[in-house]
């Protein structure tokens, strides 16, 4: 087995023998519920990091403030005069040193605020003045997003080079750090140097989530990308239960970021990818923990069998440029790719735009967006039988064209009726949360593993163009309050006619070359080798 592009993975290959062996270690076998807790608990930190800015920088109703206020309270009547005059503008005094009376008001002068009364002194929005400056609030989400972004196609090649497992304690770390210190900033635009940081280093689901990926046996991949979209939903939920229990924003950063010291156990007690191992050359090391793993499940394994698995010599010297062009440099996989950024955008654009609006709907905040987060966990536990059914590229259009369907329908819900629009929200996040994990999943088994973990990065950086728009949709409310849910809709029907292009994955291992990435999706393992044996 060669990186080379010219090179073909001669049958019987070093995959398929590790895939047999792999293949032994049951799902819920004494090896990977040793193994699993620990990215259980990345993805679910990961989960706190990205999508906390929802509740700490939340919006908050606020009003014009006066000077008469210095003296003087405004209630009653003056105060519902004071309101008609909205809450950036407000209407000017006779006498300033006057009372707040209503016959204080001169209502034929308005003029522009320059103070603000909010109805949380403690809010983000109260701490930092951001008072009619509705954009520096969603600004957060949008520069975490964009942070996330860049993030991804710089610790996307990182992760090919040094391994999946030492960028994973890194991130988690790191990130940790830097969400603390959020938490004790006065000033807003350090603030959001520091969101930004933190977005940038501190991603650790894109390295957790590939190590789980390249761990198990291809029967088992529908079993773990549920398991993972199950631990996000879980977050969201103790994500939304912490806001409510602490309100204020400083000490719910602090609550939420503290576990992250959590990551330095990993170094010493998590398994680095045996794939990567072996493309990198490390054959030894990646004998001893299916040793290890065999031991612990109480599995024999000879060592003729493990002899037999090839191993690669270190790539290191192979520049990522030099990678990503014998990726791309394949028509087919350039096509795979540019579909990729396509289903990456919608998926990431829906998964936080409903969340973020889930906020606006009526009622109590806390309790639609636990709601709308809890969707994900029976959409992880339907999908196993999903993408048994329907294998990858079924599932993938089903899920898309119901979230087009329910949100459209969501839109056209007129007010007062709270619970059919939170109820047809829930499908369409339901279905999202379904798309979003397929995605996920899909593209990791599209590309060749010497590239896999960086074409994976760079699809979902590109994607995450999705999620940098996703925290502005609220602003959109004011001209149509369903405007969000049309826009949902509208690109989920569109990505779901593009993925009927693409080819189905699920009786396919693992590609290790370019070759046999083409060869994707043939329905016969004899349609298979002469596909590879055509591209030779």
């Amino acid at each position: 087995m060669s990186i080379k592009s010219k090179d073909v993975l001669e049958e019987p290959n070093d995959d398929v023998v590790l895939e047999k062996i792999l293949s032994r270690f049951r799902p819920l076998g004494p090896y990977y519920r040793r193994f699993m807790p620990f990215l259980i608990i990345a993805t679910m930190s990961n989960a706190f990091y990205c999508m906390n800015y929802v509740f700490a920088a939340v919006s908050v109703d606020y009003r014009c403030k006066y000077e008469c206020e210095r003296n003087h309270s405004l209630v009653g009547s003056a105060l519902n005069l004071s309101l008609k005059a909205g809450k950036c503008y407000k209407y000017s005094l006779i006498d300033e040193n006057g009372d707040c009376s209503v016959d204080n008001f001169n209502v034929s002068n308005v003029e522009a605020c320059k103070e603000w009364a909010y109805d949380e002194p403690e809010s983000f929005v109260a701490e930092f003045q951001l008072g009619c400056q509705e954009w520096k609030r969603t600004l957060v989400g949008t520069v975490h997003s964009f942070g996330y972004m860049l993030g991804l196609l710089l610790l996307g090649p990182i992760s090919d080079k040094v391994g999946r497992k030492k960028l994973l304690v890194f991130t988690g770390i790191v990130g940790g750090i830097l969400g603390f210190s959020r938490s004790i900033i006065s000033y807003y635009w350090a603030y959001i140097a520091l969101e930004l940081l933190e977005a940038l280093l501190g991603d650790s689901y894109s390295p957790n989530y590939m190590l789980g990926v390249e761990m198990v046996a291809k029967q088992n991949r529908v079993f773990f990308g549920p398991l993972m979209i199950g631990s996000m939903s879980v977050a969201g939920i103790l994500l939304s239960l912490v806001a409510w229990l602490l309100p204020n924003w400083r000490l719910f950063l602090r609550v939420i970021y503290s576990p992250a010291l959590i990551f330095i156990l990993y170094a010493f007690f998590l398994d680095e990818s045996v794939r990567w191992l072996l493309i990198k050359g490390k054959k030894e090391e990646a004998k001893k923990i299916l040793r290890k793993a065999a031991e612990i499940s109480n599995l024999y394994l000879d060592e003729e069998t493990l002899d037999s698995i090839e191993s690669e010599k270190s790539t290191d010297c192979t520049s990522f440029i030099k990678l990503l062009k014998m990726t791309i440099m394949s028509r087919k996989l350039l096509l795979r790719f540019l579909a990729c950024l396509c289903m990456w955008i919608t998926s990431t654009f829906n998964k936080y735009a409903l969340l973020i609006n889930s906020v606006s709907l009526e009622g109590n905040k806390y309790v639609n967006y636990a709601l709308i987060a809890f969707a994900d966990l029976p959409a992880s536990i339907t999908l196993i039988f999903i993408l048994i059914k329907f294998k990858r590229k079924g599932s993938l259009m089903f899920s898309f064209f119901l979230t087009g369907l329910f949100c459209v329908i969501q839109s056209l819900v007129p007010k007062g009726y709270s619970t059919l629009s939170l109820s047809l929200f829930f499908m369409g996040k339901l279905a999202s949360a379904q798309s979003y994990a397929t995605v996920y999943l899909y593209t990791s088994e599209l590309f060749p593993t010497y590239t896999r973990n960086t074409m994976h990065a760079v699809c979902s950086s590109v994607g995450r163009i999705g999620s940098i728009l996703a925290p502005q949709t609220p602003l959109l409310r004011q001209f149509w309050p369903g405007l969000p849910s049309v826009i949902i809709g509208s690109l989920s029907v569109i990505t779901g006619m593009i993925v009927m292009m693409m080819p189905d994955t699920a009786e396919d291992v693992l590609p290790d070359t370019i070759k046999e990435a083409e060869a994707l999706g043939m329905k016969t393992v004899k349609d298979k080798k002469a596909a590879v044996k055509l591209l030779k």
